[in-house]
């Protein structure tokens, strides 16, 4: 599990990190290092070091009981960073805990510390935060659900009613392709979207080929940001200058690309057969959790994808889903 290091570098340290997330799924749990460590009074996510001959999931079990008293029972990997501090360069391993036995209180733990519930879709009020987390913070406020429009198909009217119960139900993230609609029956729609979309504080994001103009029409309609194809992601050099900005990723080489230029997230498949696809079997789990494994930025399962399936998905490594019929 260690990766050889040059003598002069520092310790080279994997980490198991918890981020427990709250029965309704709104708040995550930080905790405050203890004085005598590294960074003392700075909140983190609870974890700890990787010992020998351990999994990260072991690893997360044994940190848990030992900082908060908590038995885990339902955990699914996230993400895996790498932070160079003066003293080592961790490799952190974040996985979410959706349950546990145990009651969650400063003075049970067997590490006393000071501990805060924190929503997830507001600024974290907590201050100092250990370096390692705080963009960590960002990924985690993302949305779990990605609706993908398709308006060319089953017209712009049907689309408009099913986005409005799209965002009444919750979406908080819509991404708009519709590159075969005429220019102006595209952009009428983006802006109908887009105001619907900020009544509900939900972010518009737009799909881009490659094409300077797209660009230039997703800065002059407002997006939050930008989705590159996988042919625009293998031509880009440097990350765009949009506040998000996402690919489409099927395999490693894309997604080690999509990492190499700082993305904010990336979708993944298709992971199982789709009607626009009838003829692709799809990665299928197993393989979608083996791309998914250690990557650095929010990965979305696409393909066949539902509310059902969100569960099996973060379970398989995913942050969330991407759906274009099932949402």
């Amino acid at each position: 599990m260690t990766t050889p290091q040059p003598a002069d570098s520092p310790p080279f340290v994997e980490v198991a990190a918890a981020v427990i997330l709250s029965r309704d799924y709104q708040n995550f749990l930080l905790t405050c290092r203890p004085d005598g460590k590294p960074y003392a009074g700075y909140w983190e996510f609870p974890g700890g070091k990787i010992e020998a001959g351990e999994d990260v999931k072991t690893a997360l079990i044994r940190e848990i009981h030992e900082e908060l008293g908590l038995h885990v029972t339902e955990a699914s990997p996230w993400i895996t960073q790498g932070f160079l501090y003066p003293h080592a360069f961790t490799h952190v391993h974040f996985w979410r805990v959706t349950g546990w036995e145990g009651e969650i209180s400063g003075e049970q733990t067997i590490e006393p510390k000071a501990i805060a519930w924190n929503p997830i879709n507001l600024p974290c009020k907590l201050t100092p935060i250990l370096p390692a987390n705080s963009q960590i913070l960002q990924m985690l406020a993302m949305p779990t659900q990605i609706l993908i429009t398709h308006a060319g198909e089953v017209g712009i009217e049907a689309e408009m009613a099913r986005i409005e119960r799209a965002l009444t139900q919750g979406i908080r993230m819509i991404l708009i392709r519709e590159q075969t609609l005429p220019a102006t029956q595209r952009l009428n729609f983006i802006h109908s979207v887009i105001a619907n979309a900020k009544s509900r504080n939900a972010q518009v994001i737009l799909s881009e080929t490659g094409d300077e103009s797209e660009s230039e029409l997703s800065r002059s309609t407002g997006a939050h940001g930008i989705h590159l194809t996988s042919a625009a992601l293998r031509a880009t050099l440097n990350r765009p200058c949009f506040p998000c900005v996402g690919a489409s990723c099927h395999d490693a080489e894309e997604l080690q690309t999509a990492q190499k230029i700082g993305l904010n997230y990336v979708t993944l498949g298709p992971v199982l057969p789709t009607p626009s696809h009838p003829d692709h079997p799809g990665l299928g789990w197993e393989a979608f959790a083996a791309l998914a494994l250690n990557t650095p930025i929010p990965i979305y399962a696409l393909g066949g994808q539902s509310r059902d399936t969100l569960a099996t998905a973060q379970q398989h490594g995913a942050h969330g889903i991407a759906c274009m019929r099932n949402l």
